[in-house]
């Protein structure tokens, strides 16, 4: 078939690219006018196709910005449904266009608008004026339109939907293995604080540091090679520190049996409940004797203070890192937070500085409070020399921080100020 060419207004560049896709868009349209049902038949729900594309955006290379343009574009042809087996024409204004991108400057409105024209989602058809209009017949109907064909973005419906699809899958695999290294990290932290509690024999120290290489915050945007070798790094040191870790047990403690096992968990959830606020442990005298309450130094910088209880309701995560995933008082908190403290990244010249600043009980807190916020702190390092700044300087507070991620939480602070 005859295909007519459209080339842009004045100085704009005609190129191969733009004759090929305005070919093929004829081509398909001419196919679709003589077939019948076609899965595919060259039409799409408008809302559908923008939010299968903006999944699929990557592959097409486009922005949100371009895909705010697009958006702004679809906005000015009426309905849901989208017919490309015909031009599909939209001819708003500049001035039109940017009010419905969101106050677009002009500038970066053309820029979007040929990165889409480049993509393949869009085709320029300009009037002899280079204006965008409609022109009517002697009958009031549309007869003409100059300004921007979405046919050829209809017509790739189908294709853009696989890519949606892909992506999807895609984001699937990448949080199952961020999953399995979370889990990695948590269980081989876990084993390493456990075997240099129990004094377990073993060179756990090489073991932490080879941790620490493997164990940093994952960021955001990772390639999946890059999450797949973590991965595989992790699950080879797991096997190494789970096999050294069964290594150092005695044989009584293999062949213990279920009813001992069954008795230290009793045990130790009848200790548990001693601990009655964190950093106090009300402890009962001897019979006949008076009610003794130690109390055990508080978390606290320039009179400000918080209770274990609190800040371990308000950061739930960190408990994960214990042995027994419990934290049964101050000297349990400080051990997790040093091994956080290294899965996080934080060098340990910077753990000296903050502990410095800080304070020790202080300067724990705030790898714990880092934890629960891991997702939206690029730099753990950076932050916390941030604060150990401030604090030097007599400008840091602990509170608004915890008060800031309990309002996040939505927590009922029942222990209050300590």
């Amino acid at each position: 078939m005859e295909t007519r060419l459209t080339t842009p207004f004045g100085g704009g560049r005609f190129s191969a690219h733009a004759a090929l896709l305005q070919k093929s868009v004829a081509e398909r349209q001419a196919a679709l006018a003589t077939a019948s049902g076609l899965n595919d038949d060259g039409r799409a729900d408008k809302f559908a196709l923008l939010s299968a594309l903006t999944e699929a955006r990557f592959a097409y290379g486009l922005g949100d910005r371009a895909l705010s343009v697009l958006e702004a574009l679809l906005s000015f042809v009426p309905g849901r449904l989208l017919d490309g087996t015909r031009p599909l024409v939209v001819f708003p204004s500049n001035r039109a266009l940017s009010a419905r991108a969101r106050g677009m400057a002009p500038a970066t409105l053309r820029r979007h608008l040929a990165q889409l024209s480049a993509a393949g989602f869009l085709i320029r058809r300009d009037s002899p004026n280079g204006k965008r209009y409609q022109v009517r017949d002697e009958r009031g109907q549309p007869a003409d339109s100059f300004g921007f064909d979405l046919a050829p973005l209809v017509l790739r419906a189908a294709e853009i939907e696989e890519q949606a699809e892909a992506a999807r899958a895609a984001w699937r695999q990448e949080k199952a293995i961020r999953s399995e290294i979370t889990l990695e990290q948590r269980d081989i932290a876990r084993i390493i604080a456990t075997a240099l509690e129990e004094g377990r024999a073993g060179d756990w120290e090489a073991f932490a540091s080879r941790f620490a290489a493997h164990g940093a915050r994952l960021r955001r945007r990772e390639a999946m090679e890059a999450l797949k070798d973590r991965l595989d790094a992790l699950g080879h040191l797991r096997a190494e520190v789970e096999n050294a870790y069964l290594a150092s047990l005695s044989e009584t403690e293999m062949s213990a049996n279920d009813h001992q096992i069954e008795r230290h968990i009793q045990n130790s959830n009848a200790d548990s409940h001693s601990e009655l606020n964190g950093w106090e442990d009300l402890r009962e005298a001897k019979p006949g004797g008076p009610a003794v309450k130690e109390d055990i130094p508080r978390l606290e910088r320039k009179g400000l203070g918080v209770s274990l209880e609190r800040l371990l309701r308000a950061c739930p995560q960190i408990a994960d890192y214990a042995p027994g995933g419990t934290i049964r008082g101050p000297e349990d908190f400080l051990k997790v937070a040093g091994l956080v403290r290294s899965m996080l990244g934080i060098s340990p010249d910077a753990w000296k500085e903050a502990q410095g600043a800080l304070g020790p009980q202080q300067a724990a807190a705030v790898i714990a409070l880092m934890l629960e916020r891991a997702e939206s702190i690029r730099s753990p390092g950076g932050y916390l020399r941030n604060l150990t700044a401030k604090a030097s300087r007599g400008e840091f507070s602990l509170l608004p921080m915890l008060k800031a991620l309990e309002a996040r939480a939505g927590l009922e602070r029942g222990g209050g100020l300590a």
